[in-house]
């Protein structure tokens, strides 16, 4: 299980899942103009000690769904109404090299009577989006599936990265649907959600004119290890003011949402080097993001802790919290 974290430490994005379980859903998420969305218990999804006795058995995992829930298992899992949920949401995250796969294995609603079933092609928190529309390979339009436009809903459908999300309104009493969450290997991800405070990552871009998004939505210290650009080297970490023009970058973005495109840019990294450039951002979430032209093979490798209770209270030099410190 993940460790536990005192209630000061923990960003207010997650505290904003913890708020959902309590019963408080409605008035902290909104899915796009309708919706309500949020966590089950934070993180105790993730344990590992769970995955692996799921993967060592024969058996698929079962369980109800939660009007709001997140889920990082495979398994089949299923919801019934017992009253009108007007305001339902099931998160999906997987590893950072994971897509999520989901099947509709039975859908049971009334979409005369005001219900919907959709599927978002990432998350959305209280109106953001992630990743950002300048970020995903397809209008924002085509990332939503929606049962009740379609008559049907195909019968299997693939995220882009390693989150995705269903969310729901169901007015009758018994109606509701039965899905399969399946995990396939990604072998270049791209846009991800961390599932820890804790980790390393390298993102790689072969040839592709993309950007990409690593979001961690912790408070944290990013240390950036390893960084190859397709052109000049020798590092120049400064405050964002853009890369003069280059096409193939890494930008650090803080903020309190979760898009990136509405973060505040706090450095950009416009050549290749090689060496430990180190940062504290003391935000909700922290965001590495990579720009890519298309014409190189641009790769950085980083790695990241949440910033403790010392960290927070010994804010020295190349740390950047000024922007963010009101909500830690």
């Amino acid at each position: 299980m993940a460790p536990a974290l005192s209630s000061h430490l923990l960003p207010p994005l997650l505290l904003l899942f913890l708020a959902a379980l309590e019963g408080g859903q409605s008035r902290y998420f909104e899915v796009r103009d309708e919706g309500a969305a949020g966590e089950e218990e934070p993180f105790l999804l993730l344990n590992a000690e769970l995955k692996r006795e799921l993967s060592e058995g024969q058996q698929m995992y079962r369980r109800a769904l939660r009007c709001i829930d997140m889920l990082s298992i495979e398994g089949q899992f299923t919801f019934t109404a017992e009253q009108p949920q007007l305001h339902c949401a099931t998160f999906f995250i997987g590893d950072p090299q994971e897509f999520i796969m989901i099947d509709f294995d039975f859908v049971n609603i009334d979409c005369q009577a005001g219900d919907f079933l959709k599927v978002f092609d990432g998350w959305i928190l209280k109106g953001e989006k992630f990743p950002s529309s300048l970020d995903h390979p397809l209008p924002t339009s085509d990332r939503y599936i929606d049962f009740c436009e379609a008559g049907h809903i195909r019968s299997t459908i693939r995220s882009s990265q390693n989150v995705a999300m269903v969310f729901f309104q169901i007015h009758d009493p018994g109606n509701g649907f039965t899905l399969t969450i399946r995990k396939k290997p990604n072998l270049f991800p791209c846009n991800v959600i961390s599932q820890t405070p804790t980790g390393r990552f390298t993102m790689v871009i072969p040839h592709q004119h993309r950007n990409c998004s690593f979001s961690i939505i912790y408070p944290v210290v990013i240390k950036i290890s390893d960084l190859m650009l397709g052109h000049l080297n020798g590092l120049h970490l400064m405050p964002s003011a853009g890369c003069g023009g280059v096409g193939d970058f890494v930008e650090l973005l803080g903020g309190n949402g979760l898009d990136p495109s509405k973060m505040f840019p706090l450095a950009d990294l416009c050549h290749s080097f090689h060496g430990p450039a180190q940062m504290k951002i003391g935000c909700d979430n922290t965001v590495l993001r990579m720009v890519s032209s298309g014409k190189h093979i641009n790769r950085v490798t980083f790695e990241y802790h949440q910033l403790d209770e010392h960290e927070l209270e010994n804010r020295k030099e190349n740390s950047i919290e000024e922007f963010c410190l009101s909500s830690v």
